[in-house]
């Protein structure tokens, strides 16, 4: 009995001590999180757990994007980074979408541990610089709270899906094969890396359509055999005659075709040459997702963003068979379908390639997420290298002071340098110091663009006092310009209405002694400082300047044969200066040989069985080493992959069959 009573006692004393020590256990909780909740503070698990410790308020930081300021307020918690309250941005589309992915990422992990958005890399850059400016105010550990690297929630996880045709890229191409296949019964499942449906054409002015039938209507109408035939010949003959035959064929239809589906161009007699202003920037991606939920999702399939394609998977027969793909979360994506269209828009944005591959070390016009893994991968399930690969899309030009010029100067100042690079009437010289071109190749984009390219990473436009001085006195037309700077609409958008020859450029020498300041240009009192300043050889500089100079006095340029009306002396008194001018590349042109079919080819030339291409990746069989179009890029994007896809989608259905 006494036995029994002491057993008793005993258990009740371990119970007591059980109760005791869970009772504590929850105080100490309590006391580590006095100032949040468990809902707020960060993952036990996140490397950041123990940097969470700050000086509670709002702190504002800002950093310099790509286009523009982008400035936030960070409300942190004794214990928690609250709030981020994206004050100022300087875009829309991926880099607004990056912003708010971006913030997102460090709230829920409490952690500036985070990976830049695919296609918004300068933008997700700026966006984490000024969150760690704000909290370096506050008084957190930065370097503790970017440590540990990025933990995602599905890292390990597959899922698996079935499809009769997969899209891999949401641009323009991409969309158009994705609705053309859905619409002929096909089940199709379209990703796209970036969190924005589009792509390129959420940037592009407008697109070729040939004989569209808004074209016929306003009279202009092209000799399609003429077309061809010239075409063909200009490239050298180093082209598929069938593809372009196609395009040229079949690209009225398309306009009809984007028409139908909402997506409303406007017809512009350009010069005679047939071009299609796309629709409203606002509306381009509305539009394009309604078409996706009207054609794809309506008939069972599926838009998946964010979500990066890495490798085809193929049977062992060596046929393509479906798609691995990482979605943001970390989760593997294994989609199998009978199709699988490559639309991932080429490589433009990896500079190393485009090096590697065509020697052009200028400015990436187009969309940063365009790095090359479509073309990788596709290389890796058997498919040729084309023997023309590396020609790219060289459409503008660029001056490296204006993105500086408007921090401290209004639009059209700023834009001064930028303007005279678009001019014929001043002398353009390589590195070296030697001109290399008829300067009225600036009057046509390509030209302009091609003739810089060839001839070094940059080029240098010669201004001088006496032509500076005509220039604040009567504007573009104190130079003789003999019409505004041929530039794109979107770079004098925001000065429109002073973009004009007769309005005097005032400031334009403290502008221009900015431009130096700030190290986009150069400045010297005489020819041989300006050679030295500029990094160019003072011999050949000299002997350049001074047969330029005669060529201005007698009217006759016997080196290039620019026009008398174009040589505008430049007088014997400096300053001179000279402008950085860069050429701006929007897109790699080719990478996979494709059939009319837009099947891939391999390097016997025979198609891989479930394999396609469309867009820019397809676009090299109708160019010999680089893009020379206007209006083709957008125009055979769309066309591609309305053509693309039906294919696609009759072979995935005839393989259910």
């Amino acid at each position: 009995m006494r036995k029994k009573n002491n057993a008793n006692k005993m258990l009740m004393f371990s119970i007591c001590m059980l109760l005791l020590v869970a009772m504590l256990s929850g105080c100490n909780g309590n006391n580590n999180g006095n100032s949040t909740t468990a809902e707020t503070s960060a993952p036990t698990d996140s490397p950041a757990a123990e940097a969470l410790s700050f000086t509670a308020g709002t702190y504002t930081g800002e950093a310099q994007g790509k286009e523009g300021v982008i400035k936030v307020e960070v409300t942190l918690g004794e214990h928690e980074i609250s709030d981020i309250k994206i004050v100022s941005q300087e875009t829309s589309g991926i880099g607004g979408a990056a912003l708010e992915q971006i913030k997102k990422q460090i709230l829920d992990g409490q952690t500036l541990a985070i990976d830049a958005v695919s296609g918004a890399s300068l933008t997700s850059t700026a966006m984490m610089e000024a969150v760690e400016t704000a909290v370096k105010q506050g008084g957190g550990d930065v370097a503790a709270l970017k440590a540990g690297g990025v933990k995602k929630a599905g890292e390990g996880k597959t899922e698996k899906l079935e499809a009769d045709v997969v899209v891999v890229g949401a641009g323009a191409s991409g969309v158009s094969a994705a609705v053309t296949a859905a619409d002929k019964g096909a089940k199709v499942i379209i990703i796209e890396k970036t969190a924005t449906i589009g792509g390129a054409s959420n940037l592009s002015w407008a697109g070729k359509f040939y004989n569209s039938s808004t074209a016929t209507e306003n009279g202009v109408k092209v000799n399609v055999e003429k077309e061809i035939s010239d075409w063909i010949v200009n490239n050298h003959w180093r082209v598929d005659a069938a593809a372009i035959r196609q395009y040229v064929t079949k690209s009225g239809e398309t306009y009809d075709w984007l028409t139908k589906k909402g997506y409303i161009t406007s017809f512009l007699n350009f010069a005679g040459e047939q071009l299609h202003v796309l629709p409203a920037y606002e509306t381009r991606e509305v539009t394009l997702r309604k078409m996706l939920a009207e054609s794809v999702e309506k008939n069972g399939g599926q838009v998946i963003t964010e979500t990066t394609a890495k490798k085809l998977i193929k049977n062992e027969a060596g046929d393509v068979t479906g798609v691995s793909a990482e979605k943001l979360d970390g989760t593997t994506l294994e989609i199998t379908a009978k199709s699988i269209v490559m639309a991932t828009g080429g490589y433009a944005a990896n500079a190393e390639m485009v090096k590697e591959s065509f020697g052009f070390e200028g400015i990436n016009g187009g969309l940063g997420q365009n790095v090359g893994e479509g073309l990788k991968m596709s290389w890796e399930a058997g498919a040729k290298v084309p023997d023309n690969f590396g020609g790219q899309m060289l459409h503008q030009t660029l001056v490296r002071a204006t993105k500086n010029l408007k921090t401290k100067y209004k639009p059209f100042e700023a834009s001064y340098p930028l303007m005279l690079s678009y001019l014929p009437n001043f002398m353009n010289v390589g590195s070296s110091g030697a001109r290399f071109r008829d300067e009225a190749a600036t009057l046509e984009s390509v030209a302009a663009a091609n003739t810089s390219a060839f001839n070094g990473a940059y080029h240098l436009v010669i201004v001088s006092k006496s032509q500076l001085n005509s220039l604040m006195a009567k504007g573009m037309s104190g130079v003789k310009a003999p019409s505004l700077p041929g530039m794109p609409p979107e770079f004098y958008a925001e000065f429109a209405d002073q973009f004009t020859l007769e309005n005097p450029w005032s400031n334009a020498d403290q502008v221009f002694d900015a431009m130096v300041k700030n190290g986009d240009g150069y400045k010297g009192n005489t020819i041989e400082e300006l050679a030295k300043n500029a990094g160019m050889d003072p011999e050949i500089f000299k002997e350049t300047f001074d047969k330029y100079q005669e060529a201005t006095k007698t009217g006759v340029d016997t080196e290039f044969g620019k026009a008398a009306d174009y040589l505008i002396p430049m007088g014997t008194e400096g300053p001179y200066y000279a402008i950085i001018a860069e050429i701006n590349n929007l897109g790699s042109v080719g990478g996979l040989l494709v059939n009319t079919k837009f099947q891939v080819l391999n390097d016997k030339r025979v198609p891989i069985t479930g394999l396609y291409a469309v867009g820019l990746e397809s676009e090299g069989v109708l160019f010999n080493d680089t893009y020379v179009g206007n209006g083709v890029g957008i125009g055979y994007s769309f066309t591609s992959g309305r053509l693309g896809g039906e294919d696609a989608s009759s072979s995935a259905l005839k393989k259910v069959q």
